[in-house]
């Protein structure tokens, strides 16, 4: 393809803050997001694939990105999910025996606006301080009036329903058909590596629309329920939390992770609020309480379930399991007497680390519990 020749662009926030760089992508029009960082070093292609980010222009703290390029197998969906990426500098070269071709290439294909050039840590220390907000990339050296027009239609994160903009439109089967136990998936933004890793223990999957009843869900006699991850306010997910209610009520085991997470906080009368900068990255300490072993986790998300390591408020029903060792934000929670569990952070992380996958080894036993039971058959017949 033709390279665009780069030319001077900016990302102005909502609060009048410039940073100016060069627009390495073909941007003729302004793109409006919420503002975010994330500070992963690697798995740049994941990060801007994941459906988590849906509504998000993405900074990158990792001072170069795009040196191993490109391929078809490392991608969390099926299409950039980003709105737009800031960084310091993109690789135009690129050495991997997995490259298939260079991020830039990718972002011009999939029309991704990138700001290269940008003084990424002065605006990432800024988005800690003030917190994330709302940002317009455009082309040119000064806002002018479309841009500024643009930013102030920008609607907020909060009370935003983008998880049922990322949905599947239909159900859809992924795994061995033949595979002993059958999980039923509701996609609120789910990742391709959560879906390859339930194959892994043995499971066939049906993924469902995010609106998906409990009645349609039940039908298709399903081992256990796995709630994804997914962008947008939680609170906004209005549906979910009366139909996980009515599968929690026949016992179904249930495992959430990141929105799935906050949804099932919601099911039990617990409240969830948006932290000032959130958790992206593959750094994140997080302390499971039974044992007091620390994880290192892989995080995306900028709401929270309200609570502390000793409560949740309103959720008398539910137990914290994990902590957050940064900012003690509940990091994990479960039900004090049904198969139900869930965390904040993201256990199929990739590219890593991977010290939460046990938790799939865990919801599993439950599973397979359950399948013995009796209450639901997974078998390839049902």
């Amino acid at each position: 393809m033709t390279r665009h020749e780069a030319r001077p662009g900016f990302l102005l926030l909502e609060d009048g803050t410039l940073f100016r760089g060069e627009l390495v992508t073909s941007t003729k029009s302004p793109t409006v997001a919420e503002v975010v960082f994330t500070t992963n070093m690697s798995g740049y292609q994941e990060v801007f694939t994941d459906p988590s980010y849906r509504g998000q222009i993405v900074v990158m703290t990792a001072p170069m990105i795009g040196n191993y390029g490109v391929n078809t197998a490392d991608p969390e969906s099926a299409a950039p999910q980003v709105a737009g990426v800031v960084l310091r500098e993109l690789s135009r070269t690129y050495s991997n025996w997995r490259a298939e071709g260079d991020l830039l290439s990718w972002f011009e294909s999939a029309g991704v606006p990138a700001l290269e050039g940008v003084d990424t840590r002065r605006l990432t220390r800024h988005l800690r301080t003030i917190g994330v907000m709302r940002g317009v990339i455009a082309p040119g050296v000064e806002p002018d009036r479309e841009a500024l027009l643009a930013l102030d239609a920008c609607p907020s994160m909060e009370g935003l329903d983008l998880a049922s903009r990322v949905t599947t439109d239909e159900p859809y089967a992924w795994g061995n058909p033949e595979a002993p136990y059958h999980i039923v998936a509701y996609d609120f933004g789910i990742k391709l590596n959560i879906l390859r890793l339930f194959a892994d223990h043995d499971c066939r999957i049906t993924v469902v629309p995010a609106k998906t009843t409990a009645e349609e869900t039940l039908a298709l006699q399903p081992n256990g329920v796995f709630l994804s991850n997914g962008p947008g306010d939680p609170a906004a997910v209005s549906y979910a939390p009366d139909t996980v209610r009515q599968l929690a009520d026949r016992d179904m085991p249930i495992f959430g992770i990141c929105l799935g997470h906050q949804i099932l906080g919601l099911t039990y009368g617990a409240t969830t609020t948006k932290m000032s900068y959130g958790h992206r990255g593959g750094n994140h300490p997080v302390k499971d309480i039974a044992t007091g072993r620390v994880l290192i986790t892989s995080q995306n998300h900028g709401f929270a379930v309200q609570g502390t390591e000793e409560e949740i408020p309103g959720a008398s029903e539910l137990e914290v399991t994990h902590v957050n060792l940064n900012d003690g934000t509940i990091e994990g929670l479960r039900h004090r007497s049904k198969p139900i569990f869930a965390v904040q952070y993201h256990p199929e992380a990739a590219p890593g680390p991977h010290d939460g996958r046990p938790l799939f080894d865990a919801f599993m036993e439950t599973v397979r519990d359950h399948a013995k039971s009796g209450e639901g058959s997974g078998g390839p017949n049902s």
